[in-house]
Order: C-alpha cells, then structure tokens, then sequence
C-alpha cells in the first residue's frame, strides 16, 4: 500500500521560530531521519525546515572530538514534535525547524568557511586569483550550487588557486517510483524551473532507441519528459535514455556524459534524448501520471475526491512539490481518496564536507540581493 507518514500540525505551536536559541552543546537523541552533511548550524536547520518531515536536528560542530563525524546534521522527528530527551554533550548544537514560521524562500548562503572543503560534486573547474573570483564564478553560472577553491599557499602546487564549481539538484529528484494500480502521480504546477529565457523548449526525443554507454548517473523519473528535465538540469548530462518497459529497470532514467559522440541503437521500450537548454521546460510538470506511485516524503495527507483537487491542492501549498492521490477504487480501504503531499530538498547541499587547510568553501550568491552586484 501507499506510504503513509504521520504529519505534526505545527502552526501555532511553539516548536520553533526566529526567537527560539539554538542549543550548545545539547543532543537530541535517536529518532534520526537522515544524516547529511552541511558546513555550519544555520545550514543544518535550512535542511531541517526544507526536508519534507523533519521537526528538529542535531549539527556536529567542527569542534566535536570524540571521532571524525564532523559537519553531521542529523535530521529528526517524532508523532509528538519535541525530541524524546536531550542530553548535554560537547561539539554538537541541537535546534528545531523552522516550517511553524511559514514558507522558506530560496535562502541566501553568504557564508565563506576558511580551511574547509566541499569535495565531490565537481563539473567544471578553473583558476581564478582568489575565493572572492571563484564566488563570481559560480554565481554567474546558473549550474553552479557551491564551490570550493584552492589557495596560493595549498601544499599540493599544480592546483593552487584552483576553482571548482559544484552541482546540486534544484528540481525534486524522485527517490522511488512504483507502478500501481487506482493511483495518481504528479507535480505542483507552482514549480519553479530557471531558466533565463522566455523561448518555449522543443524536446528531442529518439523513440524505441538506446544510448550505448558513458552513464554518468541512474535516477527515477516518471516520464520520458521528467527524465529530460533532469538531463536539462545538469551541467555534465550530454544525453540520456529512459526505460518504459515492465521490470525492475522501468522508470530508470539514465543520464550520460560523452560530448565528442552518440552511439544509438535500435530498443523497443526505450526512449532516448537530447537536454533542451536555454529555454522554458516546464510541460512535463502539467502531466498526471496515471498507474505511478511516489511512495515516500510525505509532508502530509488530505482527504480529496479526485486527483484534479490533489494537483490543485499542492500546487497552492508553497511547501509541497509533487503528489500522489489513491483513487476511491484503490484495493485497501483505508488508503481511497488520500492525496499526499510531498516534497524533496532543492537547496545547495554538498554531499560532503571536510577539514582541509589553505582551501576556502562557500556558496553561489544568486538568491542574494548584492550577489551579481
């Protein structure tokens, strides 16, 4: 049956907001949801209050020196929002989401972290004369989520003043996709997909045709069109095929990296393509997907009569992304008419952070009024 996850009404409460303290050197044990990596306690709570359950967190602080678990946000939630206990314990700041204080825009990150490091993540790389110029460089660069950059006194000499541009998701990447039956997916036409012009996308699509090789990355998407996006997304994605076929390999979006050539062959079941860059793609939001689930991240439930309202529904919530509805002929009883609300997290999130000396990390400046300034 569809996922179902247990959702706090938090407006009213006094769970969190712009007044509440972060706790110092505080835990908040167990109940984990998930474990990421963020640089400081401010990013902590931003993945907390963006992260579609997550009620409060505990951030291990660069001065943690029980092991190497440095720059962890531990993302946490219970069915009565406050934390089971609290315990006091050295290098680690504890806090709450900030969902009760109403929508979160795209937030400003100008914080720069000195001696630290944002590996992986790398698609372009070039030499500029210090942070400051790296910092330019991603903000000016629409792909560009964060960056690390290499100083003059770094030990390894080739790659002094080094900068690498780093990539993260800012559309919903699905984490599971099912086939099921009386049930209905889709995606808030509220969205917001950038682009830096008004011209309407053509796709390219080859139908019953592979890709050969060079796969850079396997995701789920419930459409051909989705897979695309995603393609269009990425900085490093020259191309991709997508399987519609029955089996465990339908809804595997695969993306490919090759720039000198494309290898096709004929495939029944598979459609390949071309990303669409430079203009508007956003016709892959308008599409209900009937017979797909997206079971998980769960911001909450309603109870509706067709899956029209549910599309309606999310995209008139600021904090939901896509949806599934369970129709009224759906095999369990107790699931009929629910729509879901969902949500996955789009703001920059390096996929790890490090201590490294002489290198100095941050990110791109664009949801910041002075950035392009």
């Amino acid at each position: 049956p569809v996922k179902v996850t247990p959702f706090l009404i938090l407006l009213g409460t006094s769970l969190s907001s712009p007044q509440t303290p972060l706790l110092e050197n505080v835990d908040f044990p167990g109940t984990d949801l998930t474990q990421l990596y963020s640089p400081d306690v401010n990013h902590c709570q931003l993945l907390c209050t963006k992260h579609p359950s997550c009620l409060f967190f505990t951030f291990v602080r660069a001065d943690w020196t029980r092991d190497n678990r440095h720059f962890y946000c531990y993302l946490k939630s219970t069915p009565s929002g406050q934390p089971n206990s609290q315990s006091p314990v050295l290098g680690v700041t504890s806090g709450y989401s900030l969902k009760p204080c109403g929508p979160q825009s795209n937030p400003c990150l100008s914080q720069v972290y000195q001696n630290m490091d944002f590996p992986g993540a790398d698609y372009r790389s070039l030499f500029t004369a210090d942070y400051e110029e790296c910092q330019r460089a991603c903000t000016n660069d629409p792909f560009c989520q964060f960056f690390t950059f290499v100083s003059g006194t770094y030990t390894e000499k080739p790659t002094r003043y080094k900068c690498y541009l780093k990539f993260s998701w800012t559309i919903p990447v699905i984490p599971n996709i099912v086939a099921r039956p009386m049930v209905v997916s889709g995606f808030s036409h509220s969205l917001n997909i950038a682009t830096n012009s008004d011209r309407v996308c053509q796709p390219k699509f080859f139908p019953n045709t592979n890709i050969q090789g060079n796969d850079m990355e396997a995701l789920l998407a419930g459409s051909a069109e989705h897979c695309l996006s995603l393609c269009s997304a990425h900085p490093r994605c020259t191309y991709f095929s997508y399987v519609t076929s029955d089996g465990s390999d339908r809804f595997h979006c695969y993306l490919k990296n090759n720039p000198d050539q494309m290898m096709t062959e004929a495939m029944d079941d598979v459609i390949s393509g071309i990303p669409a860059r430079f203009c508007q793609l956003d016709n892959w939001l308008k599409t209900a997907l009937e017979g797909v689930d997206f079971p998980g991240m769960d911001i909450r439930y309603v109870m509706l009569d067709d899956p029209e309202t549910c599309q309606t529904t999310c995209s008139q919530d600021p904090h939901c992304q896509y949806y599934t509805y369970v129709s009224e002929n759906f095999q369990s009883s107790m699931y009929r008419r629910r729509c879901y609300l969902k949500r996955f997290i789009t703001m920059p999130m390096p996929p790890k952070v490090t201590k490294v000396a002489n290198a100095v990390c941050g990110f791109s400046l664009r949801n910041c009024q002075t950035g392009l300034k």
